[in-house]
């Protein structure tokens, strides 16, 4: 893996005449993990500009030879050769990509080997198996968590909280919603989340039936002004996205977090995934394998 990132790093310094480097992100199945890996990487050279195209579904030959041509397109006349990022399982595909004239980065390879090594045992090198659904029980839990999660969102369901996990819940743009799906899709977490809306602000308590499951409600705030940015992108010009009434909800909400002893986390500069680790962290609830 050191040798991967140190590619990365020499190669992303290198920007073509046009001003920004070209990234592949190829895959045999849905192009996620690659997706994911290969951006995590890359977020590293912030002042490089990438234009990436991902390609899922590599799996023949004749689709594996036009991915090379469409990488290829993108090398030569003086521009610096464009970054592939790889998870094939394949050898013989991976072995036709990585004849692009390009870095290509095998995600796969940089592991499967070393894997192999410390296991004594070969990997079985099937297409896409990261993305099947082996575990029928445990994909059925997490279509009922994203169930659960749009079923109880911005306080629908607020007095049927007895399956939930946890309740989030906030000011109107707090970044509850995207949350409580992203928990349900990726750990299968039920989630519900209940909106702190000026009547409830108002008030020195909250209403019974959330603090029947106080030990599973988690405050989300954030900062003043990045709120009526974001209430101002959606309502501009109303007295929803004013700054006035974005300081005195953060405010009053902070006030009922703290009152009532409920955690809760900044959510201003930070990225959904990043927000939900932080609430698995903070209420111990497990991380499910998908």
């Amino acid at each position: 893996m050191t040798e991967v990132v140190t590619e990365v790093v020499m190669e992303a310094m290198n920007m073509g005449r046009d001003g920004f480097r070209h990234v592949f992100f190829v895959s045999d199945s849905t192009g996620i993990t690659v997706e994911t890996l290969g951006n995590a990487l890359l977020s590293q050279f912030d002042h490089v500009e990438f234009e990436i195209t991902t390609i899922p579904f590599v799996n023949d030959a004749a689709h594996a030879d036009a991915v090379v041509a469409r990488i290829n397109e993108t090398s030569g006349n003086g521009r610096e050769r464009p970054l592939v990022f790889c998870t094939i399982a394949d050898s013989g595909l991976r072995k036709s990509i990585g004849c692009s004239d390009a870095l290509v980065l095998d995600i796969f390879q940089a592991f499967i080997g070393a894997l192999e090594q410390e296991l004594h045992v070969g990997s079985s090198h099937a297409l896409g198996r990261f993305h099947t659904v082996t575990d029928k029980s445990s994909y059925e839990d997490r279509i009922g968590a994203v169930e659960f999660a749009l079923n109880h969102d911005d306080g629908v369901g607020a007095r049927s909280y007895a399956d939930a996990d946890v309740i989030l819940i906030g000011v109107s743009r707090s970044g509850k919603t995207p949350t409580c799906v992203y928990l349900a899709m990726q750990f299968g977490i039920k989630t519900a989340n209940f909106p702190l809306t000026e009547d409830f602000l108002c008030r020195t308590t909250l209403p019974t039936y959330l603090l029947d499951y106080r030990t599973r409600l988690f405050g989300l705030t954030i900062s003043p002004d990045r709120l009526q940015r974001i209430r101002s992108e959606r309502r501009p010009g109303t007295a929803y996205a004013s700054p006035s009434r974005c300081r005195t909800e953060v405010r009053e909400a902070e006030t009922l977090f703290e009152r009532h002893q409920i955690p809760y986390l900044d959510t201003s500069a930070a990225s959904i995934e990043e927000i939900a680790s932080r609430v698995l962290l903070r209420t111990g609830l497990r991380r499910h394998a998908y």
